[in-house]
């Protein structure tokens, strides 16, 4: 049993991506839910600090510059910051990444007891005194991160709020835009991989024809600066009922945003599961990767994806004769029915 400790000292390590620390928080919730006095600080990249920075359960947000401490002039910097952590005296320091690089600072920190994820081919499990596999292949990435705490003596149970209302954004985001008086539908046509895209030209005819249909929907397009020549593409589809706010929004405004939508379609790609995180309904594309390891959780119904002998790859780039069919096949047609079903369950 492990021991704990009033007063306890506990670092979680879960620098990115954006889906993968959302889907890390329920272990903060849990930890704070059961061990109420603890200090808990998070080690992220800096580029998600605004996700946590302000949340109730966390004491600390240790900033991560992950693109500047791979650089030799850097390193006195990398210094500093470990030995800030070594100096903080952990009770509890938990890998949430599960690569080497991670696992390594991890160890470095130094905390009394460390308990990591076991992925093999970053060997940083030699590191760990608490070791957790991954249940099977297919096991969740949320269910895989909860498996920690019963090993740390600490139950999991859903009596929580995943992600809290930030009253001030949220207030933010009504001064804004008028947010309150449409039903939205939120729109994220972008991703990291390319081959992670349904087609913008999808987007425009899946708004094209909900619009016909739904006469009080409006659209907002989600997404950072990259995306923003996809919102205009998909704003021309519905003339006036659709708000093009890629690059537009805070990550905090954006996690607003969606708390007033009525659903999110989506790629593969990390608003997906903040979406999930709210409850909100996902429609979601998956073509290269398995929606049933890291896809919205709780919300495979909404995934819409081809059965090809490719698929899923699991590669960043399509070697397909026909490429990247896993999306293109996914017609606008057959999202639009599944959006249908989904809008209709949601006004009865």
């Amino acid at each position: 049993m492990i021991p704990r400790l009033t007063g306890m000292k506990i670092l979680i390590l879960k620098p990115s991506s954006l889906g993968d620390v959302i889907h890390a928080l329920p272990v903060l919730r849990l930890l704070k839910r059961h061990l109420p006095d603890a200090e808990i600080h998070w080690w992220i990249d800096s580029g998600l600090v605004p996700l946590l920075e302000g949340d109730p359960d966390l004491s600390a947000v240790v900033r991560f510059e992950r693109r500047r401490w791979g650089k030799l002039k850097h390193w006195p910097e990398m210094w500093r910051s470990i030995r800030w952590l070594r100096a903080q005296k952990y009770d509890w320091v938990i890998d949430l990444q599960c690569l080497a690089r991670s696992g390594l600072f991890a160890w470095l920190a130094n905390g009394k007891l460390l308990a990591g994820l076991d992925e093999p081919r970053e060997g940083a499990r030699g590191l760990y005194d608490i070791i957790v596999p991954r249940a099977s292949y297919y096991t969740h990435a949320v269910d895989w991160y909860l498996a920690v705490l019963p090993r740390l003596g600490v139950p999991v149970d859903w009596n929580f709020t995943w992600l809290p209302e930030r009253p001030a954004v949220s207030a933010t985001v009504r001064t804004k835009w008028d947010v309150e008086n449409s039903r939205w539908v939120a729109l994220q046509p972008g991703a990291r991989w390319i081959n992670k895209r349904w087609p913008v030209t999808h987007f425009a005819e899946l708004t094209r024809l909900l619009a016909a249909e739904f006469g009080d929907l409006r659209f907002a397009v989600i997404g950072g600066k990259d995306d923003r020549e996809f919102g205009e593409v998909i704003t021309q589809a519905a003339p006036g009922r659709c708000l093009n706010l890629a690059g537009e929004t805070s990550l905090p405004e954006m996690i607003e945003w969606l708390r007033r939508c009525a659903m999110l379609v989506t790629n593969d790609t990390g608003p997906a599961h903040v979406a999930a995180a709210l409850g909100k309904p996902v429609i979601s594309m998956y073509g290269p990767t398995e929606p049933r390891r890291t896809g919205p959780y709780g919300q495979l119904a909404g995934v819409m994806k081809e059965s090809l002998p490719c698929a899923p790859c699991m590669k960043s780039k399509c070697r397909w004769p026909q490429p990247m069919e896993c999306l293109t096949a996914i017609t606008p047609a057959r999202v639009a029915a599944r959006m249908r079903a989904e809008l209709v369950r949601l006004s009865a």
